[in-house]
């Protein structure tokens, strides 16, 4: 029932927020995110290290008919592998509207409750059990996000949102057409087929639908990160909605789809991953170099950032494509350790454009001078970024890399570029904007203070935690990725 509780309560949250007033809402929906952390927390804390569902709830959604239709639940659970995305999800949205608190948009109400809305749908997507509910909270997810980017963005938010709805509906529609045939190819019990993914796992398809179903899957999931070439709708994406909302799609909403390549497309149509799985790899290790490459030619930071996080997730895709059990390892805690990061270095550069009115690193520098607070936590988290040792982000680009060296030696050798290229993109970018002379925009910034420095301080912690203790994290995944192996040809 604690999963139950996980995808109700942010929606709870959200009522109440409707409800209050423009004065309190954005304290409400932060009382009812810390409330939905609390939940999570337990979840994490209270986990047995087991390749077991835990906390589970079940309950008939589509009643059963005659001619063998139904078989479709309200089912979820949390296991080893949704664990770490729940906990995310979990941690990051309080501090999503912990960084808001200096800032006024306008109906907060609606702006906070949206919020809400989408962590609970991203929950239902972390914990579904049965297809129909996982594709039904996936699509979800997506009303939330274009609506605040659509209504809260920048001056060209109408046609970016626009190109960014299309392309997600064009790829969720394949994962539907996909979904019904895994539905209708399940054996009929007491007359009905069964949507749960756990029986799309026994299914024994020939090679030939495996390959199309592959696509479907994929193409839907490779939009949602992106990968290469379906990412174009990302950078203005990312620039043109409003920080939080490009936090949440950054930091929860593009690991959906890496989600989804584990959870979805490795077990149930393996033979489709044994004929497609190295077009797919290679598609994920292009994204890794072009994003870099581009985000080194940047001179906004927000659009920087957002070819970062494209090179970033293609190197989770790579991961998993070297189907080894240290490529999912490392997805997985790469999913969190680039959600903290991710929503940290956002973060900063809209503290930088409120406070020099623009993001441009030719018109910045000498921030350094007057924020001792803010040159430490923008430092640490761009190591965590970088995969210094001992940072969050190493632990899982080291076993990334060492997955898919494994897989080929020259596709990971050309992965590891990554971490050549992060680092001259992202020490050139804290180089440009905090070293150097002041310029006329930066020479009175003042340093954080109150609820600015406290996201970054709780941010800084769980880049040390995850780097010096990786262990307390990877001793509950390995059990269910070890017993999803199993399903791996």
């Amino acid at each position: 029932m604690l999963t139950l509780f996980l995808v109700l309560f942010p929606v709870v949250a959200a009522a109440a927020v409707l409800l209050s007033t423009n004065a309190t809402a954005k304290t409400t929906a932060l009382v009812g995110a810390i409330g939905e952390l609390l939940i999570a927390g337990l979840a994490f804390f209270t986990f047995a290290a087991n390749d077991q569902y835990q906390f589970g709830f079940d309950y008939a959604w589509f009643e059963a008919a005659a001619n063998g239709t139904g078989g479709v639940r309200l089912s979820g659970a949390i296991d080893g592998i949704s664990l770490l995305p729940v906990v995310l999800t979990g941690l990051v949205t309080p501090l999503i509207i912990l960084s808001t608190f200096k800032q006024t948009y306008a109906r907060p109400t609606s702006f906070y409750a949206l919020i809400l809305f989408m962590q609970a749908a991203l929950m239902g997507v972390f914990v579904a059990r049965d297809g129909f509910l996982f594709y039904f909270f996936f699509e979800a997810a997506l009303i939330p996000i274009y609506f605040l980017a659509a209504m809260w963005g920048g001056e060209n938010r109408i046609a970016v949102t626009f190109k960014f709805f299309v392309y997600t509906i064009f790829g969720s529609l394949l994962m539907l057409v996909a979904l019904v045939y895994l539905y209708r190819q399940t054996p009929l019990v007491n007359g009905v087929h069964s949507a749960a993914i756990a029986d799309f796992y026994a299914l024994n398809l020939p090679a030939k639908a495996q390959g199309w179903v592959f696509w479907a899957f994929f193409i839907a999931f490779a939009v949602k990160m992106p990968l290469f070439p379906f990412h174009t709708w990302q950078p203005d994406t990312y620039v043109e909605s409003p920080t939080p909302a490009t936090m949440l799609l950054a930091g929860i909403m593009l690991k959906m789809g890496v989600y989804g390549l584990i959870r979805l497309i490795l077990p149930v149509v393996p033979e489709g991953v044994n004929i497609w799985g190295s077009t797919a790899m290679i598609m994920a290790v292009i994204g890794i170099v072009y994003g870099a490459i581009i985000a080194i030619r940047q001179r906004d930071m927000k659009r920087l950032i957002a070819y970062s996080s494209f090179s970033h997730v293609g190197l989770m895709a790579a991961g998993v494509f070297s189907r080894s059990e240290m490529g999912l390892q490392g997805a997985l805690i790469q999913m969190l350790a680039h959600g903290i990061n991710v929503v940290g270095l956002f973060f900063i550069a809209e503290l930088i454009l409120q406070r020099t009115g623009t993001r441009q690193l030719d018109q910045l520098g000498g921030i350094t001078r007057n924020t001792p607070r803010l040159t430490v936590y923008f430092l640490i988290i761009l190591l965590g970024s970088v995969a210094l040792p001992l940072t969050n982000g190493f632990v899982g680009e080291f076993l990334l890399l060492a997955g898919v060296y494994g897989y080929n030696h020259y596709i990971g050798l050309a992965a590891g570029l990554t971490i050549i290229f992060g680092a001259v993109y992202m020490l050139r970018m804290y180089q440009k904007s905090m070293f150097g002379q002041p310029a006329p925009r930066t020479a009175a910034f003042a340093d954080l203070a109150g609820s600015d420095s406290y996201v970054l301080l709780i941010l800084c912690v769980f880049v040390f935690w995850m780097g010096l203790y990786p262990a307390s994290f990877l001793k509950l995944t390995e059990p269910a990725v070890l017993n999803l192996m199993q399903f791996i040809k």
